[in-house]
């Protein structure tokens, strides 16, 4: 069997995969709140991850991997969309205007990670679904003394779990001094943070022993990942930017509310994501969604390519250039697997790659390696273990049909035989190079392809 070694941010080593069970493999990323479109860099984890899975699923079977993926649909920045909708003249009850829009945000996120090739997980739950679920942890966590109710609210004792800070590596004391904490007269210690929050009756809220109101964030994942992967399961994964105080909070909780357990055994973060060298944010004018890239005509097979040409654990730089790049690589590549059935397998490199660390930029190097030798059964099997060159990402690079043009051109090849003059061939080729068409001139004849910036409004007519 493969051996697959992975970066695990609890330990900081690079450690040997042992699953709790390789019949029953089970994994958990973080998924988005939705209030709005997802940007770029929510989806690479959803990537990331997504090759991960596949990689599981070819190694210990697919029937024997579970993966899970949230939705947060109850959060402040919902209400806030929902209230702005609400004054905007949007009829319909706030609640009403809340469901609408998780539900409109649910279906653009589905259609924006299916454009990226992401296989849809085993279960997504919805934080709304799981009220009943979060009040039982929550009353376990007031009943072993890790948690207290006070003025409607519900804290964790952060100093009760004598563990906190050891997945970020920082302690208590020295992340009050280095970070913006709530000081709030119902904490007891600033470090300690909300599991159940009152909601008034404008807002969203369930009745629960201290009151009407509604979760904090971090007990959402702790309940979720509890009810459907158990006290114990193999991986969880985010982007670093969730590690404090996300998922430092949500080992906290869980592992006092189920101490048997170990709850995620593995942690795996990716790093976050610039374009063009510098950060990404709406104050630097290059904030983008994955929705304008797709608006724009960049296709989502390119997304994810460029998305994987970076290490997972280094920071990722979307560039125009990488765009072009990767576009012209898979345009080379559906060429050369045209009509080709896969390998059985995928190449040994490729696999190797990626049982080392998620290495996916290896993989893709391996990819052009095998494209080099001419190797289009194995350069398929390989590919499509990233979630490259499927067909359910293939319609972009079909293109218009150009065999009308191809036939001009071969019409023109026998009159400028004919006379020993090529001007009008070069010229036709010319106003194809400049639309972005590939020409591929034989004895047999002249194909057309569609190749990197092709722009089908510059075509001669």
């Amino acid at each position: 069997m493969v051996e697959i070694r992975l970066t695990n941010t609890k330990t900081r080593r690079k450690e040997d995969f042992q699953p709790l069970d390789p019949q029953n493999l089970r994994l958990y990323l973080c998924g988005p709140t939705v209030y709005d479109r997802a940007h770029l860099g929510n989806a690479r984890p959803v990537v990331v991850i997504d090759v991960l899975v596949r990689l599981l699923r070819h190694v210990y079977g697919p029937e024997h991997v579970t993966y899970v993926r949230n939705f947060t649909d109850v959060d402040d920045k919902i209400n806030a969309a929902a209230l702005a909708r609400q004054q905007a003249g949007a009829t319909g009850t706030l609640e009403e205007l809340i469901r609408q829009r998780t539900e409109e945000t649910i279906g653009w996120y589905h259609a924006d990670m299916d454009a990226l090739g992401a296989l849809r997980p085993d279960h997504e739950p919805r934080a709304t679904d799981y009220i009943d679920e979060m009040l039982r942890m929550i009353g376990q966590l007031i009943e072993s003394g890790h948690a207290y109710a006070r003025d409607g609210h519900v804290l964790f004792r952060v100093r009760s779990f004598a563990d906190y800070g050891k997945l970020s590596g920082r302690s208590v004391d020295d992340m009050i001094a280095g970070a913006r904490v709530e000081v709030a007269p119902f904490k007891e210690d600033p470090m300690d943070f909300v599991l159940w929050k009152p909601s008034d009756d404008e807002l969203p809220g369930w009745d629960s022993p201290w009151g009407r109101g509604r979760p904090g964030w971090h007990i959402e994942c702790s309940a979720m990942s509890y009810e459907l992967l158990g006290e114990s399961f193999d991986i969880h994964a985010g982007g670093i930017d969730l590690q404090f105080p996300h998922h430092e909070n949500e080992i906290a909780q869980s592992c006092c509310a189920h101490p048997q357990g170990d709850f995620a055994r593995v942690w795996l973060h990716n790093e976050m994501l610039q374009v063009e060298g510098r950060k990404m944010s709406k104050s630097l004018g290059n904030f983008f969604t994955v929705r304008d890239l797709l608006d724009q005509g960049i296709p989502g097979e390119v997304i994810r390519f460029v998305l994987l040409s970076t290490h997972y654990r280094k920071p990722m730089d979307w560039t125009a250039e990488k765009a072009r790049e990767a576009e012209a690589s898979l345009r080379k590549w559906r060429g050369l697997v045209a009509g080709i059935d896969p390998a059985p397998s995928p190449a040994p490199a490729v696999i190797a790659a990626l049982a080392d660390d998620l290495n996916t930029a290896g993989a893709i190097a391996a990819l052009h390696e095998l494209a080099g030798q001419g190797d289009a059964a194995g350069l398929l099997a390989s590919a499509q273990l990233l979630g490259l060159l499927g067909e359910d990402l293939g319609d972009w690079a079909r293109g218009p049909d150009l065999s009308a043009l191809a036939a001009r051109m071969e019409s023109l090849r026998a009159e400028a035989r004919a006379r020993k003059d090529f001007s009008a061939v070069d010229a036709l080729k010319r106003q194809l190079a400049e639309a972005g068409v590939e020409i591929r001139m034989t004895r047999d004849g002249t194909e057309l392809l569609p190749g990197a910036g092709f722009d089908p409004a510059r075509l001669p007519q």
